[in-house]
């Protein structure tokens, strides 16, 4: 069970946070302020969900120590500072996303979910399907021994699918995984780029392929 950190000096919020946690499959570790977050913080905490205002140490500082001491964690920064100002700030400082109070529970839970699968992803960094194999830490993908560089967005949606062969992604989730979940561009970019990777690795010599399921979205099948 996921452990994750909720930092906040509003202890209904917190009474919130955690129950919603609960109910979607998390475990919950609380803390007051910053500093109480920070020394709260080790290595089995899979991310941490901080509010901006706080004493002793803000958001903001406890968002630059964490992205010191833990380059992998996800943060979540839940805040009622709505400004645009504040979420640069924010994102400048490391964390990976932004979500402004009042917040739906269900959508806290959708971008926890996010987060932490994004994360397993990048945790890995090379994946084999078929014949190819994608590394994440060159950006390269190679077959039969030669590597080729590809666009960084064909890059990372090919990364997704080959990391979970088999497994059916919506549209929305891989654009949100892989253009960010403020992406407001036109759905057709993410078919595109699916094209392109068809286009660029066919099966018959790459040993994998990318299926549409209707209605839904994509999913990578190795060919037999």
């Amino acid at each position: 069970m996921p452990k994750i950190l909720i930092a906040d000096d509003d202890p209904h919020i917190r009474e919130l946070v955690r129950t919603l946690l609960k109910n979607g499959g998390f475990e919950a570790v609380e803390a007051a302020d910053g500093r109480e977050a920070l020394r709260k913080t080790d290595a089995s905490v899979a991310l941490a969900i901080v509010d901006i205002m706080m004493p002793n140490m803000d958001g903001y500082e406890l968002t630059r120590n964490l992205r010191k001491y833990y380059e992998n964690l996800p943060v979540l920064l839940l805040t009622a500072k709505a400004e645009l100002p504040a979420k640069v700030k924010g994102f400048e400082l490391g964390a990976d996303d932004y979500l402004t109070k009042p917040f739906a529970g269900d959508e806290l839970i959708l971008r926890v979910r996010a987060l932490l699968r994004r994360y397993k992803i990048e945790a890995s960094q090379s994946v084999t399907v078929g014949r190819l194999v994608v590394d994440r830490g060159s950006r390269t993908v190679s077959l039969g021994g030669v590597s080729e560089d590809i666009p960084m967005k064909e890059f990372e949606l090919l990364f997704k699918l080959a990391g979970f062969p088999g497994r059916t992604f919506s549209r929305d989730q891989l654009i949100e995984d892989v253009w960010g979940y403020d992406f407001d561009g036109n759905e057709r970019t993410l078919d595109v780029h699916i094209s392109r990777l068809r286009e660029r690795f066919p099966a018959e010599s790459c040993g994998f392929r990318i299926i549409t399921v209707r209605g839904l979205g994509y999913r990578l099948e190795t060919a037999l």
